[in-house]
This record gives C-alpha cells, sequence and structure tokens, in this order.
C-alpha cells in the first residue's frame, strides 16, 4: 500500500464505533477515512506513513481502558504521539437482517465489550439465548446480514445503514452515560493551540525492587501542584508482579511545572516515556 498523506487509518471494519467517532469529529477534515483491521494494524500506517492520522480507541467509561491500545503505546511505536482525544458517546442498536420479535431471536453476535456494556437488557431479554463472538461490532451486523435466521447483533446504527438492516431496539446500553474516549495519533506533535485545555499522558517504568517507587512518581506532581486525571498500571510483561503506571496530567509538557517533574523522574525511574501532550 503507498503513502498517503491524506489518509485517517481507523478500526475497522466500516461501521464501528471507531468510525461513528470519527465521522462525528471536525478533526477529520478533508481526510480520507480508511478502516484498518486492527488497533495494531492502524498504529503500523500511520508510523510507516501509510496514513497521516490513526483513531483508536483507548478508554471506556463503563469498561475502563482499551489495554491493548496502552500497551501498544507504551511498549513500541515511539515514533507516534497522541496528538488529540475525542469522546464520543456509546449508543448499542439491537439490529437484525429483518424485523424481529425479541421472542423470535435465537442468537445474539457482537464483541464481548458489548455485551459488557448490554447486561441489564440482555438479562432481562435474552438470558437464554446464545452469544458469539466477533472481532467487531461491525463485522456482528455484517455476519447477521448473510444470513436468513432469526438473529440479532449489538452494534452501531451507521452499521444498521450500512448493511441495510433493522434497529430491533435503541439504546440498549446499560447507562446513557456510556462514553469512549478515543485518541488522533500522529507521527508529529499536536499543533499548539493556544486558546484550548491541554492533558499530558505518560507511562513509567519503576525498578522491581524500588520500595515506594509509586509514591515517587506521585510526589513529583503533587509537588508542584499538577493536578492527575488518571492513574493506572498494567503489567510490564518483564515478569509476575511487575508493573508499568500510565498517568494523565493537566497541562502541556512544556509547562514548566511538568516539564521539571518529568526531568527528575527521568533521573530517578528506569525509563519515562511522554506518549502526547495534545489539546483535549
Amino acid at each position: 500500500m503507498g503513502r498517503d498523506t491524506g489518509r485517517v487509518a481507523f478500526l475497522g471494519p466500516e461501521g464501528t464505533f471507531t468510525e461513528e467517532a470519527l465521522l462525528a469529529s471536525a478533526a477529520h477534515g478533508d481526510l480520507a477515512p480508511f478502516p484498518y483491521p486492527s488497533i495494531q494494524d492502524v498504529l503500523i500506517a500511520v508510523a510507516e506513513g501509510e496514513a497521516e492520522l490513526g483513531l483508536v480507541p483507548i478508554e471506556n467509561s463503563l469498561e475502563g481502558s482499551v489495554v491493548l491500545t496502552l500497551d501498544l503505546l507504551s511498549s513500541g511505536f515511539d515514533e507516534l504521539e497522541i496528538a488529540r482525544e475525542i469522546t464520543h458517546p456509546i449508543r448499542h442498536q439491537l439490529i437484525a437482517r429483518r424485523e424481529l420479535q425479541l421472542e423470535e431471536i435465537t442468537k445474539v453476535v457482537s464483541i464481548p465489550i458489548a455485551y459488557g456494556q448490554c447486561r441489564t437488557f440482555i438479562r432481562e431479554h435474552l438470558a437464554n439465548v446464545e452469544h458469539e463472538a466477533t472481532d467487531s461490532t461491525a463485522e456482528a451486523v455484517r455476519r447477521i446480514s448473510r444470513v436468513d435466521r432469526p438473529w440479532v447483533a449489538i452494534g452501531t446504527r451507521l452499521a444498521a445503514d450500512l448493511y441495510e438492516c433493522a434497529v430491533v431496539r435503541d439504546d440498549i446500553e446499560d447507562s446513557l452515560e456510556n462514553r469512549t474516549r478515543f485518541v488522533y495519533v500522529s507521527r508529529t506533535s499536536a499543533p499548539q493551540d493556544l486558546d484550548a485545555s491541554y492533558k499530558t499522558s505518560i507511562v513509567c517504568g519503576i525498578a522491581a525492587d524500588q520500595p515506594g517507587a509509586l509514591l515517587l512518581i506521585l510526589s513529583e506532581f503533587a509537588h508542584r501542584f499538577v493536578n492527575l486525571t488518571k492513574i493506572e498500571s498494567r503489567p510490564s510483561k518483564q515478569g509476575l508482579g511487575q508493573y508499568i503506571f500510565f498517568l494523565d496530567l493537566e497541562g502541556r509538557r512544556s509547562d514548566p511545572p511538568i516539564d521539571q517533574a518529568l526531568k527528575c523522574l527521568a533521573c530517578k525511574l528506569p525509563w519515562v516515556k511522554v506518549l502526547g501532550s495534545y489539546p483535549t
């Protein structure tokens, strides 16, 4: 595949929540959206110059972080930075090839995270129905669109329209506050917008036998009155009981308090990686 500076890669196939978020975001401008089959493929496309930007999910308000995105950004793709974040409401639709009554349904197809976000509806209406897992909500809709059986998918309205299916029930998610945070990744730093609020995301490695490492990290920011909006640990993949820490900070990487804190941490920890400093 050739290089295309006008391409924006997104987690596909067509009809995913990532595409829905992309189309709802003003940030894509005149760029040409193009689906890729996995989060890793999106990041590779940007790193290798096939796409100018990539859009991937990083956190959901109900299910928490998208660990694959965190793991990939922390352990590779050093040439990429988070350029911007957007949040998008997640509205799950119950979709069928044709109009169905709930009592007719024999199978539900979707991704595990969608089941997790629609537990109440499934328990109350589809408790005894077979579940089948797919790689994406869009693939689930595409699958049920091709079989003339009383099957349904949990997916987007975008996918229902794309595959000419019927929405059996609207908004079956457990909470109307269900939102996913997506990030644009780029090979270049985010352009500075003096009027925007900024967030800086970092990941820190600690020595396996370093007592008080988390306190050390937190104190560097607390002493400088830098507000943390998120802190999360993930396995380092270097051994059982060894962890790395992800932090989101309010402010720009160039702000003196954040700049000073990062320099101090770089001296005290095995490694610190800035994932991006970007407008929120």
